[in-house]
């Protein structure tokens, strides 16, 4: 089987939890040659784990690599294209963790160059992949009619999950890269939107990270919705509701972050007797399965049958995917192209909640 050497820029919280572990998990299909990160501690910290694999603080040097096939771009949102851009300019595929850009401009320039050199580009969208999920869209479209269906994630901290089971190694970043960070993610958000409050910005931001999977979700299990009937924000834009139209039905999508120590992620979709609805764990414990609960009215009967397809976890599904991907050609179902459509969904939300009474 082809090995596909990666080189990983970004080696914090998912690189360390996720990533770093999945690809040891599938060495027969992966080969890491390749370490980044703006912290030179943390590069050395992680690289003793990989004594063979180079050593980097500048992800072009990485991205020229000759013994890298494939670059992993895990760095936070606002340094996502550039990471991108370099990876696919020097002829490598590469996998983006979500979201793929913070503007429609940036996913533009991702896509074009992809076409232009002909690699694979593939987004993280990880819950997308999870087995329970693909069987609930296979449920979903074998609906003769749907009447309604709710998008939720309503979590606690990452830090509440991550403490508890896994060793993150964190170094003090320089106070240069903290405040080019900052100052990024300022042009970018108001590029993407426009001037806009605190509050809208918080928004913005929740939405290219927890909520940018249950979009993406959403569109692949029921589309594209044809508006956004509504959308309303709370508690300084931690918590939004927004309400799709779907043309015969409505989706209702809520979302909120706050300090309690659970995970209630799930997409439920319901038609005149059937309800089909997936639950989701946190990611960052691996193996927690999601699974899918159908419900189903018959005459006088009610039954309800819970699903649980596979222990494999989303994040080992999605790379084995991405692995399919690069070595057959193939292009993979959370393309850069599909990834774009999320960032015009969060304008046209954003745009809702500027609407009298909701700012």
């Amino acid at each position: 089987m082809k090995k596909i050497r990666v080189g990983l820029i970004g080696l914090g919280e998912v690189a360390q939890v996720i990533h770093l572990p999945v690809l040891k998990q599938l060495q027969d299909r992966f080969e890491v040659t390749a370490l980044c990160d703006v912290s030179p501690e943390l590069v050395r910290s992680i690289g003793s784990d990989y004594p063979r694999a180079a050593q980097y603080t500048q992800f072009d040097k990485l991205a020229g690599d000759p013994h890298v096939d494939a670059v992993f771009v895990l760095t936070s949102n606002e340094y996502h294209t550039e990471g991108a851009l370099a990876a696919i300019n020097a002829g490598k595929h590469v996998l983006i963790e979500k979201p793929m850009s913070v503007t429609i401009r940036e996913a533009d320039e991702i896509i074009a160059a992809k076409n232009r050199m002909g690699v694979t580009v593939m987004v993280g969208y990880m819950r997308r992949f999870a087995a329970a999920f693909e069987q609930a869209v296979d449920k979903v479209r074998g609906m003769k009619e749907i009447t309604y269906a709710r998008v939720r994630d309503l979590i606690g901290p990452n830090a509440y999950f991550i403490s508890q089971s896994s060793v993150v190694q964190r170094f003090e970043l320089p106070g240069w890269a903290v405040a080019d960070r900052r100052e990024r993610g300022r042009k970018l958000v108001r590029e993407a939107i426009g001037e806009a409050s605190g509050e809208l910005v918080s928004v913005y931001q929740l939405l290219l990270g927890l909520s940018s999977h249950d979009i993406s979700a959403m569109r692949e299990m029921l589309g594209l919705p044809k508006r956004v009937v509504s959308a309303e924000y709370w508690r300084g834009g931690r918590f939004y509701s927004v309400l799709f139209d779907y043309g015969d039905f409505r989706a209702l999508f809520e979302t909120g972050i706050d300090e309690q120590g659970r995970f209630d992620g799930m997409i439920e979709v319901m038609s005149p007797t059937q309800t089909v609805k997936v639950d989701y764990e946190t990611p960052y414990i691996r193996h927690l399965p999601a699974v899918v609960t159908v419900s189903e009215t018959d005459g006088d009967s009610y039954r309800t049958e819970v699903l649980r397809p596979t222990y494999q976890d989303p994040y080992t599904r999605e790379l084995l995917h991405f692995h399919r991907a690069v070595t057959e050609r193939l292009e993979p179902k959370t393309s850069a192209e599909d990834a774009r459509e999320d960032l015009v969904l969060f304008r046209q939300i954003i745009d809702a909640m500027r609407q009298p009474g909701n700012e």
